[in-house]
């Protein structure tokens, strides 16, 4: 018998073409290897890790991308938000978007619930049934005059804050922990933004927030916090910027707030499908790398569309491409690149790359197993037999792949797609 280098007998080895990031490499194809772990044509790759998502919004996503942010939020997220206080109304939109990220390839997900403690609680619940690795946080907001009914006292969302941190961590989920969710700094007074702060210091647990999407939403902030002399500073001042902090956007951002996120270790989600869909900004990824600040991939539902990072990969590319149409100087991101931020990126934005984001020896086994010419699947491949693994990869990520070309997906070693339990109704 095989031993792991954790310790455990390895019980499963696959053999066939491996395609991960590295540190030091942003593609790496590892061809005819051998993969064994300690848990129980095609390639595998590592799952996709979705750093932003609201999961509430799932039941409207497609629909709803006339107008920006701030009347988006007020005239159909907030009063879609507020119902997630029926438990059977929640079920039914959480069991959905848990079934078709997995489905998509997402192994691991960041989400937004609602400020409905219950309903939070059932979302990890359900992400913990299906077998999906979970950030769950429950939205905190006492700031909301267009939808009055959908906001909380300062003293309701503290308390409904550490009800649902104490009640989520005594389920023991293996995969599935709490976030701490000011929703961002608009909906947020400075005193809910302080107490949140010290809840997250306290249980050192994860934080996540928005930031710098809208133009309208940075006077906004002025407005609202004229002390402070950046978005950033806001969230700073709570201690609310650390480690396992991850901001969603950024679009507008300065180089000065981002020297701030560098040294705090704060990550940025980089959300391209919402920040085009939403009219909001195209945030510069290569400034953001070049400044040594942690990104992944975030697909932003329903700001954004989709509820695939597939295209949310294909999104960064075109946005990259953009910005170098406006300056021919802009150096574009690379497919690999891009790919080692739907991957490897992600789980250091989100402080969890000593457990995922790639083969390396020790790491869960969260991954994708890829049949480029899956029956019916949108790829047709010509000359077959004179592509290397390495040409027939690129197409089912960036260009023109989907779930169809997804025929086995694993979490922590289980697999968990397919599944009957998983079939979508």
């Amino acid at each position: 018998m095989c031993w792991s280098q954790r310790g455990g007998p390895v019980t499963h080895v696959f053999r066939g073409t491996f395609i991960h990031s590295t540190p030091e490499t942003a593609l790496q194809v590892l061809e005819d290897a051998l993969l064994g772990v300690d848990t129980a044509g095609k390639f595998f790759m590592p799952g996709m890790i979705d750093t932003h998502i609201h999961a509430s919004q799932y039941s409207y996503a497609g629909t709803a991308l006339d107008m920006p942010l701030l009347q988006w939020l007020n005239t159909y997220t907030f009063p879609v938000e507020s119902h997630f206080k029926d438990l059977e109304f929640a079920k039914k939109v959480y069991t959905q978007v848990v079934k078709r990220t997995l489905r998509n390839g997402t192994t691991t997900a960041c989400y937004f619930a609602t400020i409905h403690t219950d309903a939070s609680l059932l979302l990890g619940q359900i992400a913990n049934d299906f077998g999906q690795r979970a950030l769950v946080g429950k939205v905190c907001m006492d700031r909301n005059n267009s939808v009055k009914h959908y906001r909380e006292t300062v003293q309701e969302s503290v308390d409904e804050t550490h009800r649902f941190i104490k009640e989520l961590l005594n389920k023991k989920y293996p995969l599935v922990k709490p976030v701490v969710t000011p929703r961002f700094a608009p909906s947020c007074t400075e005193a809910l933004l302080e107490q949140l702060g010290t809840i997250a210091k306290n249980n050192n647990l994860h934080i996540q927030s928005h930031i710098s999407e809208n133009i309208d939403e940075l006077k906004l902030v002025k407005e609202l916090f004229p002390d402070s002399e950046t978005y950033t500073d806001i969230y700073h001042k709570f201690n609310l910027l650390t480690d396992k902090t991850i901001m969603a956007h950024g679009c507008h951002l300065s180089d000065k707030e981002l020297t701030v996120f560098r040294e705090t270790g704060t990550s940025l989600s980089h959300c391209p499908n919402s920040n085009v869909s939403l009219c909001s900004g195209i945030l510069d990824a290569r400034n953001v790398l070049n400044h040594k600040v942690k990104l992944g991939l975030g697909t932003d539902v329903a700001g954004g569309y989709s509820s695939s990072i597939l295209d949310a990969v294909r999104r960064t590319l075109d946005a990259s491409k953009v910005l170098t149409i406006q300056n021919p100087q802009h150096q574009t991101l690379t497919f690999e690149e891009v790919f080692r931020l739907a991957t490897l990126g992600g789980s250091q934005a989100l402080s969890l790359d000593d457990q995922i984001g790639n083969f390396e020896i020790g790491k869960d086994f969260d991954a994708l197993r890829v049949n480029v010419a899956a029956r019916g699947g949108p790829i047709d491949l010509v000359q077959f037999d004179h592509l290397t693994s390495y040409s027939l990869f690129p197409p089912i990520c960036p260009l023109k792949g989907d779930d169809r070309n997804i025929v086995e997906v694993f979490v922590a070693g289980r697999k968990v797609v397919p599944c009957e339990d998983l079939a979508l109704e």
